[in-house]
């Protein structure tokens, strides 16, 4: 044993010291944190949300799984870590056993997929007094920016949602069903990773025995021919860990919008299945209707070969007079506005053995899904229904009346067009002067004051073929009305009518004050008197001023300022040839 010098004794005696001081530093530190966090006095975390997408259904929280890609830097924007760098995003759970510093675990919570953020972290929730390595300095601020792209938890179960489902089902989905569909899959961020439609072709399978990933196994359970879902699920019942190929990451959701194939057996005649009925149905196509209808049209593969929907327009076409295939033609007969029909159309009563170009091939049979939206007659008229009429009814709605009304305006299929209800007030207007269509002009004539009606107004009556904005071409509208106030009105032209047989002779009683002159204010103030005893009317919806002043200057030849016994004479002799009730 030998006997330590007295410089070795020293040195580690120094040492020793100074990894106390050290301790009684941070030791100190931590205390003074503590202190700070009580008294609030400490920074929290800075959040920028700076893009936000319009749809989000669900928010990250504490003991979810999230994906996302990062940006690290400090706040003189020096970078010091990106998961772009790395070529692969960051994947771990939110607030439990985190692998990330407290801020960033914190800056995440409540955040949407596909959301940006910018993260700004204090250092007593980053690094701290201690910093990380050679990478962060002590005391640092972090700034990160990060993308969600993806969020799941382990209680996550396949979601279902039905987008479209027919009424009429026969059979579902069960295990070891062979089934052929069409699907569009992408991840949570709308990105596109594969889609049978664009390689025109259904995948066909088994369902049930493992040639599936366990959640597309579990969501096609239960379909029905026709039907469409959106299918989601999370990583650990798709691709997991693993991922698949280079379009779907690790750890990725999937969405998938699935149409389940059916097979028809051909018929010798077209066949009708009818989905949808609406009640009351008030009347039936017959041959020489004019309709309109949405449809999508496939083959008995499900291959879809035209839709008018993708067009973003109805067909419309008269029925039973040839404009379109016998099969259809047939098929249109009879059906109810708002009607579903899938139709299943045989080759002799479609194209035949020859097909239709490059689109349909040779005795192909089509099954078209059909969606009524609307029909008439060429000769219909409007349909007037009364809803309400109050007991009490003096005066009724004609031509040239002033009236304020109230109206709801749709498509026969119940899509809400335009309402009076948009605007601060119901709109006012006189009758019969084309100010309105057709077909409302001669809805709301012959209605009391707080009368209702519902009219239906055939496109002649309407928009006709052109449409309007909002208004398809050649649609039938549906209207709710109400009266609200009736001004009478005179004919088109006029400003003042007499009710009654005007004064004989005139002159003397429009002469107030029998000085053989009338001013402007006499000659309203008689005007004014006609009026309120119901012996005459102005025009209604002009000012009264203005109406009088405009028949004053009339009157007023030599525009002296007064209208005198010659003057309406003159006037009255040259106006002979109007009746002498709507003239002075």
């Amino acid at each position: 044993c030998k006997r330590r010098s007295p410089c070795n004794n020293g040195k580690w005696r120094f040492i020793i010291i100074f990894l106390f001081q050290m301790a009684i530093t941070a030791a100190l530190t931590v205390l003074l944190t503590l202190i700070q966090v009580a008294c609030g006095q400490l920074e929290d975390v800075i959040i920028d949300r700076y893009f936000i997408p319009t749809h989000c259904s669900r928010e990250v929280q504490v003991g979810d799984y999230v994906r996302y890609q990062y940006n690290g830097t400090f706040k003189d924007g020096r970078k010091f870590d990106s998961s772009l760098d790395k070529d692969f995003p960051f994947v771990g759970q939110v607030g439990v056993e985190s692998k990330v510093i407290p801020g960033l675990d914190k800056g995440v919570q409540g955040m949407c997929v596909n959301e940006r953020r910018k993260i700004t972290i204090p250092p007593h929730l980053a690094y701290g007094v201690l910093g990380a390595g050679l990478v962060i300095p002590p005391d640092a601020t972090l700034v990160f920016d990060v993308l969600l792209l993806d969020l799941w938890n382990k209680e996550d179960k396949v979601q279902i949602r039905i987008l479209h489902k027919q009424q009429n089902c026969k059979r579902t989905v069960m295990p070891s069903d062979f089934v052929r569909y069409h699907y569009n899959g992408s991840l949570l961020v709308g990105n596109l990773f594969d889609s049978s439609n664009l390689r025109n072709s259904t995948y066909d399978t088994y369902v049930g025995q493992g040639s599936l990933i366990k959640g597309m196994d579990e969501g096609l359970l239960g379909m029905c021919v026709g039907e469409r879902r959106s299918i989601i699920i999370p990583p650990f019942l798709a691709y997991d860990d693993k991922g698949y190929g280079t379009k779907v990451p690790p750890y990725a959701t999937l969405i998938f919008d699935v149409l389940l194939v059916d097979v028809f057996n051909v018929k010798d005649d077209v066949k009708v299945e009818v989905q949808k009925i609406p009640q009351p149905c008030r009347r039936r196509t017959v041959v020489g209707d004019f309709i309109r209808y949405h449809y999508n049209g496939s083959f008995q593969d499900g291959t879809v070969f035209d839709s008018s929907y993708s067009r973003n327009s109805t067909y419309n076409t008269f029925i039973g007079m040839g404009y379109v295939i016998a099969g259809i033609d047939k098929a249109l007969q009879g059906v109810c506005v708002g009607e579903w029909r899938r139709v299943t159309v045989p080759p002799h009563l479609a194209y035949g053995e020859n097909g239709s170009g490059e689109l349909i091939p040779g005795s192909a049979v089509l099954i078209f899904d059909l969606h009524i939206i609307d029909f008439h007659n060429p000769k219909d008229q409007v349909d007037i229904k009364v809803i309400y009429k109050p007991a009490e009814c003096n005066l009724i709605s004609a031509a040239n009346d002033l009236i304020m009304y109230r109206y709801n305006c749709s498509l026969l299929d119940g899509t809400r067009l335009y309402s009076s209800d948009d605007y601060p007030e119901p709109p006012r207007v006189t009758l019969g002067q084309g100010k309105l269509i057709a077909g409302l002009d001669e809805g709301l004539q012959g209605m009391c004051v707080l009368e209702r009606r519902e009219i239906t107004v055939p496109p002649h009556l309407a928009h006709g073929t052109n449409g309007a904005s909002g208004v398809p071409s050649n649609a039938v509208l549906l209207f709710e009305l109400e009266l609200l106030q009736l001004q009478k009105g005179v004919p088109e032209g006029f400003l003042f009518i007499w009710l009654q047989d005007s004064p004989e002779p005139l002159f003397p009683a429009m002469d107030m004050n029998q000085d053989q002159e009338v001013p402007l204010e006499e000659f309203s103030a008689f005007i004014k008197l006609q009026v309120a005893e119901g012996r005459g009317r102005l025009h209604p919806g002009i000012d009264s001023d203005v109406i009088l002043g405009d028949m004053f200057k009339k009157q007023d030849r030599n525009a002296d300022g007064k209208i005198t016994e010659d003057e309406l004479n003159i006037n009255v002799n040259e106006d002979n040839e109007v009746p002498k009730h709507e003239e002075l």
